[in-house]
Parts: structure tokens; C-alpha cells; sequence
């Protein structure tokens, strides 16, 4: 299959999400597993988690301020180029991202900040966006 060339439709999902490393063998916290999305990768080097920012507490060493986009699927697992489509134009604005695969769909990460930029620059690669009230809904 020839990589995907088509428009991709994004979702803003509300609040902020925080981004942790605990140690491999480290029991996956509950708080880790609260709320309408989080992510859970362990590997023999650590334990990953994506969870609400508000979820994680102050003294646990995370990296904060994430806005999570649901990128609209699903895809089939042959369909080539999906995340390239949204990573490529990201990286020549120098936008950092940090991507969740799941079985039907792919979430994309930026921080805070950068999310302007991000769906701006998305945009005009020729994706569209649903719920980007949710972006200002954190600034009022």
C-alpha cells in the first residue's frame, strides 16, 4: 500500500497529560490508571506512563504540560505513512512530539506551548481539527 496521502482528522483531548519513567520492576501506580486515557509501557529498561497531569503527584519526576491529540482512525495495519504525516511536517517546524499507538488509532503528543504551532502547522499540511476550543479552555 503507497503511503497515505489522505486528510487526517485530529481531536484535542481535554486537560494536560504528564509523561513519567518509573523503574522496570516498579507495580504500576493507580493513580498512573485514572481518568479517560493513559498509557502503560513496560520494557526490560523501565516502566512508561501517559497519565492525567492532575493524576500524577507534584514530588513523582515527570515531564508536564503535555496536550494529547486523537488522531481519528482506524487504520488498517498495512496503511503506510500515518504518523510520518503528522511527524514530518512537526519536525521542520522544530515542534517535539511524542506518539501512542494503539490497535485502531495513533495519539500525538506536543507540549503545551507548542500546540499553536502544531495545529497550525498540521493544518496547513492538510489536516483538520475538531474541538480546538479545548486549547483555550486551559489559558481562561
Amino acid at each position: 500500500m503507497p503511503p497515505t496521502r489522505r486528510t487526517l482528522t485530529l481531536s484535542v483531548m481535554e486537560g494536560l497529560f504528564a509523561i513519567l519513567k518509573l523503574p522496570s520492576n516498579e507495580v504500576i501506580p493507580a493513580w498512573g490508571v485514572r481518568g479517560p486515557f493513559f498509557a502503560v509501557t513496560r520494557t526490560p529498561e523501565e516502566l512508561s506512563l501517559v497519565a492525567t497531569e492532575t493524576a500524577v503527584p507534584r514530588e513523582v519526576q515527570a515531564s508536564r504540560g503535555w496536550r494529547l491529540f486523537k488522531v481519528h482512525g482506524p487504520f488498517a495495519f498495512d496503511e503506510i505513512g500515518v504518523v510520518a504525516s503528522l511527524a514530518a511536517p512537526l519536525a521542520r517546524v522544530g515542534v517535539g512530539i511524542f506518539v501512542i499507538s494503539t490497535f485502531d488509532t495513533d495519539y500525538l503528543l506536543v507540549q503545551q506551548e507548542d500546540a499553536p504551532v502544531a495545529v497550525e502547522t498540521l493544518e496547513h499540511a492538510g489536516h483538520r481539527f475538531e474541538n480546538l476550543k479545548l486549547l483555550t479552555s486551559l489559558e481562561s
